[in-house]
């Protein structure tokens, strides 16, 4: 680190520290907001994304020199969206105080959960949802009665914009901001809780920074995550479901399906109908007005270095879709890509994906396919194709995944109700759905001691009444 960046990062340091206690400060003063607070937030929020629709489609298509209005349309604001009713429909449930049990020895008193806001969030989000994986984390904040500081990745400056010029629109600063600049000096603040999504490589670093303050993280990370086609079902909708969760957005989607294992004796029979289909998908090519660019020129030299990388070492290539050499006509855009003869001394093999990539692995049958996923590490999402029954029950039970879809890629992640998160090297902790709201509140438990209870018989001086009492609790 040069003298400068130490420099840039005291300054960052400064300007996050003094937002993060004007933050606290106000929450210190003004406690908990109400019910009816937290549902006009959200509505305002709502309602101005939608009056941004076409501003943040614009400015996305702009930072990514090219992506489907659509995908983001549907992506970005429909999840966000729903994502709000959700949150406002079952917020007064999920703010009511819960009851719980009370031991024998104390009967006549009461035990209860009241969910107590933390204080203030800090949410460091990515670039390839850049409203999406920014303001889900912030809504929930919100719901939870929280105050909040965003930071942005700094590759979407555009869509990074508009989200500054509507939450201060919205939200005075010391309630919620966005902010820029590094983010060693954001990670390292004192906040009552993080929310981090990114790469595994930068959530190690942002957990390592958190922990100087103790501060609790929640970290959606990635990793590789494996599509099963159980054997005979290599069929048009299941090749056209891999083909929506694999190119959506360019296949820069954390939870896309990083490679396939297909039945041995039907890997030629499901190439061939990748092809059929991602053709019949984007019938332009990679010119095509619904498919995604990557997202800069380094992003898109990392993904030719990893098909460059297979090719040395003795993999097959095979571009999809129709005219799939229109790709350099469009900045950083990758056509379709098929990798066959995958080997460990491969760094695609290793490495998460992101982009239209798909290696595809022959099994021999369903065991075979479980030990390769679980010989490496827990990923983000598993998607299984196949019919109840015990071999789809056998890769449920013995696999290990953030969360699972089956007959189906991506969706889960639209399921409000469902928790959200990795396990291991692809993440801790969970949001949406309740476990969201409660990642980010503190679940207070409060014990009222009746006048009478049979501890009072167990304090100084001891006697045969607590001798009796000690044998009735302990028998």
């Amino acid at each position: 680190m040069t003298v400068n960046d130490l420099a840039t990062q005291s300054i960052d340091a400064e300007r996050f520290n003094h937002l993060l206690n004007s933050q606290r400060a106000a929450y210190l003063r003004d406690g908990a907001p109400s019910l009816a607070a937290r549902r006009n937030d959200l509505d305002n929020l709502k309602a101005a994304l939608i009056a941004r629709r076409g501003a943040i489609e614009e400015a996305i298509n702009t930072d990514f020199g090219h992506r489907s209005r659509h995908e983001t349309a549907t992506m970005e604001l429909v999840g966000v969206v729903q994502g709000i009713d959700y949150l406002r429909r079952n917020l007064r449930r999920f703010m009511r105080p819960t009851r719980r049990h009370i031991d024998v020895q104390l009967r006549f008193g009461s035990n209860r959960i009241e969910y107590q806001p933390l204080g203030v969030v800090g949410v460091i989000s990515p670039w390839n949802y850049p409203i999406n994986l920014a303001l889900m984390p912030v809504v929930t904040a919100i719901a939870a009665g929280n105050r909040v500081m965003l930071k942005p990745s700094n590759v979407t400056r555009a869509t990074n914009a508009v989200l500054a010029e509507m939450l201060g629109e919205l939200f005075a600063p010391d309630q919620v901001a966005i902010v820029s600049g590094d983010g060693a000096a954001f990670s390292s603040l004192p906040f009552d809780h993080l929310v981090f999504t990114g790469s595994t490589e930068v959530g190690r670093a942002v957990m390592k920074a958190a922990s100087d303050n103790l501060v609790p993280v929640t970290l959606e990370l990635g990793g590789k995550s494996p599509t099963i086609v159980a054997k005979g079902h290599v069929r048009d909708q299941v090749v056209s479901d891999i083909v929506f969760g694999k190119l959506l957005s360019g296949g820069q989607t954390c939870i896309a399906p990083d490679y396939a294992l297909v039945h041995e004796s039907e890997v030629d029979a499901f190439v061939a109908s990748y092809d059929r289909l991602v053709k019949a998908a984007y019938p332009d090519g990679p010119t095509s007005t619904d498919y995604t660019s990557i997202v800069n020129e380094k992003q898109y030299s990392a993904l030719a270095d990893l098909i460059d990388d297979a090719r040395r070492h003795g993999a097959r290539i095979i571009e999809v879709g129709h005219r799939p050499g229109d790709a350099a006509h469009r900045p950083h855009t990758l056509a379709p890509t098929v990798v066959l003869g995958v080997t460990d001394d491969m760094s695609i093999a290793h490495q998460e994906i992101f982009g239209p990539i798909l290696p595809i692995f022959g099994y021999r049958d369903i065991e075979d396919a479980i030990d390769y996923v679980n010989a490496r590490p827990r990923p983000l999402a598993l998607y299984y194709f196949g019919d109840v029954g015990p071999e789809r029950r056998k890769v449920l039970d013995r696999t290990t995944s953030g969360n699972v879809t089956i007959n189906g890629t991506i969706m889960h992640v639209a399921q409000d109700d469902l928790p959200f998160g990795g396990v291991g090297a692809s993440g801790m902790g969970k949001y949406h759905g309740i476990e969201g709201f409660r990642t980010l509140s503190h679940p207070k438990g409060i014990h009222t001691q009746a006048r009478w209870n049979a501890t009072r018989l167990l304090r100084p001086p001891f006697g045969k009444r607590t001798e009796a009492l000690l044998d009735f609790f302990l028998r």
